[in-house]
């Protein structure tokens, strides 16, 4: 699995814009990073996305968190059990 995950992170980084990824489990610990994310972050990624499922009233559709900053954006998503974020931009 952690070929694949790395395959993934790797592909995102290749995305044009981004500059940074994490990946996290359910417990916010850090499955994987790229570029400019920041580990530390791993715990704020996995509970920004939870609660952003606690505002969907379709549970079919999984919600992104966008968090704009001056120098680009942070986009946020959980999907079974693995939450990402992606960085867009400059830190």
């Amino acid at each position: 699995m952690e070929n694949e995950l790395d395959t993934q992170l790797e592909k995102t980084m290749a995305a044009p814009g981004v500059s940074g990824v994490i990946c996290t489990d359910q417990q916010g610990l850090c499955l994987g990073v790229k570029g400019e994310a920041l580990l530390e972050s791993a715990g704020l990624v996995t509970a920004l996305a939870q609660q952003a499922t606690l505002l969907s009233t379709d549970g079919s559709k999984v919600p992104v968190v966008c968090l704009e900053y001056d120098k680009g954006n942070i986009l946020i998503k959980s999907e079974k059990g693995v939450s990402m974020a992606v960085r867009k931009g400059k830190l």
